[in-house]
């Protein structure tokens, strides 16, 4: 059993039947993108991150897709060059976990015509999007992949509509997300544009 550090993930209400975390991590290591649903330190997200590097990128194709760590337990399926891996309390069904997974997959697929790993690098806003319009918590509250893609498509005709012209509104659906989720877009949280647009399409705000 782990001692003390993650104790209190099984508290949270994500714990109680839903995902702690969900990262997206490629064959070399790379993290794709991760959420948190639960309540992490920055040392404790940096430990399961490394754990995750650690414990999953090298076992065999052959080998089980659950690994128990402690308070929680990594369920994890490789989609190409991608490791999806949930991180889900002890308690929980796997194959549920699993069927999620592929679900989410599904509506990737779905969005970007046949995901691949380029489309996280280059459009990680819209994968979140996804993500928060599935899970809530770390819930699964929407699993019909149709109606997920209705509500992107949606949004983002509702921001097309309030942009000004010439505006680049894929940045504008980035200023709904978190501190921590700018960051994975290369942005710093907190700083506006320029009112005047001075620059005109100057540097891109997608982390490389």
């Amino acid at each position: 059993m782990v001692g003390g550090d993650y104790a209190d993930a099984e508290k949270t209400g994500a714990a109680a039947c839903g995902w702690d975390f969900i990262v997206l991590i490629s064959r070399q290591g790379k993290i794709r993108l991760s959420e948190f649903f639960s309540s992490y330190t920055e040392g404790e997200k940096r430990r399961i991150l490394r754990d995750i590097a650690g414990d999953v990128l090298p076992r065999q194709p052959k080998m089980c897709n659950i690994i128990e760590k402690g308070a929680y337990k990594f369920v994890y399926r490789r989609y190409a060059s991608l490791y999806f891996v949930a991180g889900v309390p002890t308690n929980m069904n796997e194959l549920i976990v699993l069927e999620q997974i592929h679900l989410f997959v599904e509506a990737l697929d779905g969005y970007f015509n046949s995901v691949c790993e380029l489309d996280l690098v280059f459009s990680l806003h819209k994968s979140l999007l996804i993500l928060f319009e599935m899970f809530i918590g770390g819930m699964l509250c929407e699993s019909n992949k149709r109606e997920v893609l209705k509500q992107i498509m949606e949004a983002e005709e509702l921001v097309e509509q309030m942009a000004n012209p010439g505006e680049d509104t894929a940045s504008q659906l980035d200023d709904g997300l978190s501190f921590q989720e700018q960051f994975q877009l290369g942005r710093k949280p907190g700083r506006q544009r320029p009112a005047g647009g001075a620059g005109g399409g100057g540097g891109s705000q997608m982390g490389r």
